[in-house]
C-alpha cells in the first residue's frame, strides 16, 4: 500500500468588490476591449479597507474545512502560500490557525509567488507521505491590490484578490496511478529572471514596492516551461497528457493558459478557466479554479487534474492528481 495525499474539501472566498474593466477607464489610456483583448480579464476583486490576506484566507479555509465536514481540530498543519502577508512577522498561517481557534499543530506561510499553491501542495505531500501529518490545510491567498502601482497600466488591470483552499488526508492507496491524490510533483526556480516579475520594495529596504513585471518575457518564458513542467509531472506518474480530465492552470492571462494547452496538445474544453471573473491572483488563482471548478460540476470525483503555475523567481512547477 502506498500513502497518498487526498483531496477531502474545497473552498474559496473571493472580496465584495468586484471591479469591472471599465473601472480603469477613468483613470488609466486604457479600454475594457485592450484588457480584454491581451489578458482575458473582464473583472476582478478588491479587498475592503481593512480586510487582510489572512481575512481572507480563513475565509477559504472555513468553506474547505465545511466541504470535508471538518473542523480546524482536525487538523495537523496549515501551509499558507502568500506573497502579500499582513505582517513582516508572524505569519498569515498562524494568524489563520488562531481565526480558526485551531490550538494544536503547526502553521507556516509559503512564498514562491504565482507559484506557491503548487509548491504548497508539494510540501503538504512531503509531510502527509512521510508520515509527519494526516491532515494538511493548504490555502492560496493574496490582497495583490496593495502592491499595484495605479500608473503602469501594463500591470495594476491584471491582478485581483481572493483565497482558495484544500483539505489534504492521509489515505491508503495501491501504489498505481488510478490512486486518488497527489501523484506527482514537479519543481524549479531559476533566480537569473528575477528582473522579470518583482516588486521592488521589502523589509530591508525599508519600503513596500510595487510589482514590477515585463510582460513579454514571462508570457515567452511562461507557455514553455509550463506545458514542460505540467509533461514531466505526468510522466512521473506514468502517465500522459491524454490521461488529463482538466488542466487548472495558473489564472494570469487566457493567452498563456491557450498556449499552454496547446503545446500540451489538450483543448480549450478540457481547461478551467476562471480568469475572465478574477484576474490573476496569483497563489490564489490554483485553488480557487480548482473550487470554482468543483461547484460549475466540471471536476468530479476521479478525474484526473495536472495543475501548473509560474511566478516570479522564476519559480515554476506542476501536480498531479486525482480528485
Amino acid at each position: 500500500m502506498t500513502r497518498r495525499a487526498v483531496v477531502t474539501g474545497v473552498g474559496h472566498y473571493l472580496p465584495e468588490r468586484v471591479v469591472p474593466n471599465a473601472e480603469f477607464e477613468t483613470m488609466l489610456d486604457t479600454t475594457d476591449e485592450w484588457i480584454r483583448a491581451r489578458s482575458g480579464i473582464e473583472r476582478r476583486h478588491f479587498a475592503a479597507e481593512g480586510e487582510t490576506t489572512s481575512d481572507l484566507a480563513t475565509r477559504a479555509a472555513l468553506a474547505a474545512l465545511a466541504d470535508a465536514r471538518l473542523t480546524a481540530q482536525d487538523v495537523d498543519a496549515i501551509i499558507l502560500a502568500t506573497s502579500t502577508a499582513d505582517l513582516t512577522f508572524p505569519s498569515a498561517a498562524t494568524m489563520v490557525q488562531a481565526e480558526l481557534g485551531m490550538t494544536g499543530g503547526f502553521a507556516f506561510d509559503l512564498q514562491a509567488v504565482c507559484a506557491g499553491f503548487v509548491y504548497a501542495l508539494g510540501t503538504a505531500n512531503a509531510l502527509i507521505v512521510s508520515g509527519q501529518a494526516h491532515r494538511v490545510l493548504v490555502i492560496g491567498a493574496e490582497t495583490f491590490s496593495r502592491i499595484m502601482d495605479w500608473t503602469d497600466r501594463s500591470t495594476c488591470v491584471l491582478f485581483g484578490d481572493g483565497a482558495g483552499a484544500l483539505v489534504l488526508e492521509a489515505n491508503e492507496g495501491g501504489g498505481t496511478s488510478a490512486d486518488r491524490g497527489i501523484l506527482a510533483t514537479d519543481l524549479h526556480s531559476d533566480g537569473r529572471y528575477r528582473d522579470l516579475l518583482y516588486v521592488d520594495g521589502g523589509v530591508s529596504t525599508q519600503t513596500t514596492g510595487h510589482l514590477r513585471m515585463q510582460g513579454n518575457q514571462v508570457f515567452r518564458h511562461a507557455v514553455e516551461k509550463l506545458a514542460a513542467t505540467a509533461e514531466t509531472a505526468l510522466d512521473k506518474a506514468g502517465l500522459g497528457c491524454a490521461d488529463v480530465d482538466w488542466i487548472v492552470p495558473h489564472q494570469a492571462n487566457i493567452r498563456i493558459i491557450q498556449g499552454t494547452a496547446r503545446k500540451m496538445g489538450m483543448e480549450m474544453d478540457r481547461v478551467v478557466v476562471t480568469v475572465q471573473d478574477h484576474g490573476n491572483t496569483s497563489a490564489a488563482s490554483i485553488p480557487l479554479a480548482l473550487s470554482v471548478g468543483k461547484v460549475r460540476g466540471q471536476i468530479k470525483p476521479g478525474d484526473l487534474l495536472v495543475t501548473e503555475a509560474i511566478g516570479g523567481g522564476l519559480a515554476w512547477g506542476a501536480v498531479v492528481l486525482r480528485w
